[in-house]
């Protein structure tokens, strides 16, 4: 598929979802998911055959970060979420291939971001990703996020914690919220039609509110915030 071939069906699935993309972001949206798509074919970064652009995996890797952004940018007069700063601070959990995180980046460029990943080979990914699209203020860690618990300036550090592709548990909630600043968000990338906040969710965490992201796929973001 070229790339305009892939750019057209990736406005299609962005129409679809009532995404307005500019042509910037559809061209690195287009990079990343080459890139992508080469890489897979050595290591495991995601068990979508990439190969035909299906849609399924346009809207799982690409627009559900997309809706996402979208309901981020309340303090900009779009969508409905929780208002931001000019350079909010993402700690993205798990980062495997790179989605939500990287595309999430690219709709909002202003987004300072710290994408962890254990697996050295899926973290060398990550960077050249970095490299290869210019991503500006985006930082990889190899490293498991019990590990970064350790590290006293990253603790009430982040506006944002995403979590996608990891089992959560109240533990788990308990360890990453210690990254929050006060009034941050944990964003659980799931797919599930319930709109319940995931069980055991204990302060100073609450539920803040279930975000739709792709019908066809069930697809829901839930939002916890941190409180006092």
């Amino acid at each position: 598929m070229t790339p305009r071939e892939f750019s057209e069906r990736l406005a299609k699935r962005a129409r679809k979802a009532n995404i307005s993309l500019d042509s910037q972001a559809a061209e690195s949206l287009g990079a990343y998911y080459r890139l992508l798509e080469f890489w897979n074919e050595k290591v495991n970064l995601t068990a979508f055959s990439l190969k035909d652009v299906p849609d399924e995996a346009i809207d799982r890797l690409l627009i559900e970060p997309l809706v996402a952004a979208r309901h981020l940018h309340g303090s900009h007069g779009q969508g409905h979420g929780p208002r931001l700063g000019p350079h909010p601070r993402l700690l993205d959990i798990g980062s495997g291939g790179g989605s939500p995180a990287i595309p999430l980046k690219i709709a909002m460029p202003s987004l300072q971001l710290l994408m962890v990943e254990s697996k050295t080979r899926k973290s060398a990914f990550l960077r050249e990703a970095v490299r290869h699209l210019n991503l500006l203020d985006t930082a990889v860690e190899t490293v498991r996020v019990e590990d970064l618990l350790t590290r006293s300036e990253l603790h009430e550090s982040q506006d944002l914690v995403s979590v996608r592709a990891v089992r959560v548990e109240q533990k788990m909630l308990t360890s990453i919220q210690a990254f929050l600043r006060l009034g941050g968000r944990i964003l659980l990338f799931r797919t599930s039609t319930g709109t319940d906040a995931p069980p055991l969710v204990a302060p100073p965490l609450v539920y803040e509110a279930t975000w739709t992201l792709v019908e066809n796929l069930r697809s829901r973001l839930v939002v916890l915030r941190k409180m006092l």
